[in-house]
């Protein structure tokens, strides 16, 4: 009632009003008149039955936002979200373990973006602080799960391929099988520590297998006979930018491996191939086998008992990286000339490995990456490296010599160039104005200025099904050809720059730059030439 007694009632927005401040307890009072008792009864009841009911629903929110389900629905619409936003080529990532991580840096590195699967969250939380160039995105998920596959873009137009690098070789078989399925000329590799695992995957067809221990015991066999050779490999695979790894040259004679598992049978069949005597100590009969000692190499009889004495080398191949320099300490002191291969387990144990100050080390993440880099980003270059073996050190130091000269004492960018007719300035050079020919040297000029030189070394020429390792750099190009680059960065964009641009290579082929513009091509076609009218 208004203040003469009168009845006063509320409008539908008036009612609106008072309900929206009381059900927030705000408390603005009775308006715009006092209530009777019965309103006040009413309104109390309302603030009740309100309060009660958004607090109960706001607790329900705020509990659900903490539920693991709610959480990970969102991080994975987040996920798809970023994935679908990729438009440059990116690799696939399963497994964030030390392989992992170093990886993405690497892809990172030659300009890659990167979709990282992980199914343990505590192994996935370093990406969390990670900084990279290129779009990195991470799911925590079992990429095994076909679902899982898709949302990383596995069936996206620009996604250059998978690397399987979880734990386990099982994982990684179900994984690699999985994605062969949902995308069949997908390029696949997967990390395997067993011949069965091997094995399975081979009857695939098309998937690249890469063991760790069988590239080192290969590396370490390489360094008994080719030393150059190997150094130029570890050189050429590195990552760009990265000091050149030092000459390592692997003694003949008889050799001590301690630790006989994964890592110990793979160093024995390259000393096998090579035809070195070795023994091999263990605490596991069943690794030991019948010619090795069974013990363990921290004892010095055992060291003793397996030739240490008169010994050239030891491998300390356990998975102990504490153990391993324990080893090496106690070695020598039995016999202070030994060539050293050791084997590091963890990352934060590096201190402990130079400690040991050993010829050769096996570091699995940095083996892993240098061996997957290669064999997806550029095939060309394994198969340089397969040629490559097959010559002796002074080829190898000649080599090393010229990229020496270009970029200095730094680990190379590689790169192949493909003269794909689909590109104008190729399809003009090759096809609709032949001569004068193309040859390799108009890729190793400056496309502004064809008196600079470009700093690369052409290491390997594919042509019509045959290869040509340092081809002359006269040698004529042909359509489809590809070649195999080693040089600074950036070098890359000029060459692709060429062969999309038909002025530039005429430029570099001919010395003379055509005009660009309309009029420039209208007064050239009447024979004016610069600065004067034609004769």
């Amino acid at each position: 009632a208004d203040p003469e007694g009168r009845p006063w009632r509320m409008s539908l927005f008036d009612a609106f009003y008072v309900m929206t401040y009381t059900a927030t307890t705000i408390g603005f009072g009775e308006i715009p008149y006092p209530f009777s008792y019965a309103q006040r009864l009413w309104m109390t009841f309302s603030i009740y039955l309100t309060v009660i009911g958004w607090t109960y629903m706001l607790g329900s929110i705020f509990g659900l936002t903490r539920q693991p389900a709610f959480r990970a629905a969102i991080a994975r619409h987040r996920f798809e979200a970023r994935v679908r936003s990729l438009a440059d080529p990116f690799f696939i990532v399963c497994g964030y373990g030390q392989s992992g991580r170093r990886l993405v840096a690497a892809l990172d590195e030659i300009g890659y973006a990167t979709v990282v699967v992980e199914s343990d969250p505590e192994r996935a939380q370093p990406h969390l602080l990670l900084d990279t160039r290129q779009p990195s995105s991470l799911l925590v998920a079992d990429a095994r799960a076909p679902d899982v596959l898709e949302a990383a873009g596995l069936r996206k137009a620009n996604c250059a391929g998978l690397v399987a690098l979880t734990g386990g070789d099982e994982i990684n078989q179900a994984i690699v099988i999985g994605a062969r399925v949902l995308a069949p000329q997908l390029p696949l590799l997967a990390r395997v520590k067993s011949q069965g695992a091997r094995e399975t995957l081979e009857t695939i067809g098309d998937v690249i297998i890469v063991n760790p221990y069988e590239t080192l015991a290969f590396n370490l066999q390489v360094a008994l006979a080719q030393a150059d050779v190997l150094r130029l490999e570890d050189w050429l695979s590195g990552v760009p930018g990265e000091k050149p790894p030092p000459r390592i040259e692997a003694p003949r004679g008889h050799w001590v491996i301690a630790g006989h598992g994964r890592f110990g049978h793979a160093v024995a069949a390259a000393f096998d191939s090579a035809g070195l005597s070795y023994k091999a100590i263990d605490i596991d009969p069943a690794k030991c086998g019948d010619e090795g000692i069974l013990g363990t190499a921290l004892a010095e009889d055992v060291l003793r008992r397996a030739g240490i004495e008169q010994a050239c080398g030891l491998v300390a191949g356990t998975d102990v990286d504490a153990n391993n320099l324990a080893i090496v300490n106690n070695a020598r002191r039995l016999r202070r000339k030994l060539f050293v291969v050791i084997r590091q387990n963890s990352a934060g144990n590096r201190s402990l490995i130079e400690a040991a100050r050993a010829d050769m080390e096996f570091v699995q993440s940095v083996v892993m990456t240098n061996e997957i880099v290669q064999q997806l980003t550029t095939p060309l270059l394994n198969r340089f490296l397969t040629l490559a073996r097959r010559q002796d050190n002074v080829w190898a130091v000649g080599v090393a010599g010229r990229l020496r000269d270009l970029v200095g004492e730094t680990v190379p960018h590689t790169w192949a160039i493909s003269c794909d007719p689909a590109l104008l300035g190729a399809r003009h050079a090759l096809v609709e104005a032949p001569e004068p020919p193309l040859t390799l040297m108009q890729l190793l000029q400056d496309p502004d200025d064809r008196l600079r030189r470009l700093k690369a070394v052409p290491l390997l020429l594919r042509s019509q099904g045959r290869d040509v390792l340092l081809p002359d750099e006269h040698a004529p190009l042909r359509a489809g050809d590809t070649v195999l680059f080693a040089g600074e960065a950036g070098i890359e964009g000029l060459q692709r720059r060429t062969l999309a641009d038909d002025v530039a290579i005429d430029y570099l082929r001919t010395g003379r730059e055509p005009p660009r513009t309309w009029l420039g091509r209208l007064l050239a076609g009447r024979g004016v030439q610069a600065g004067g009218a034609a004769p």
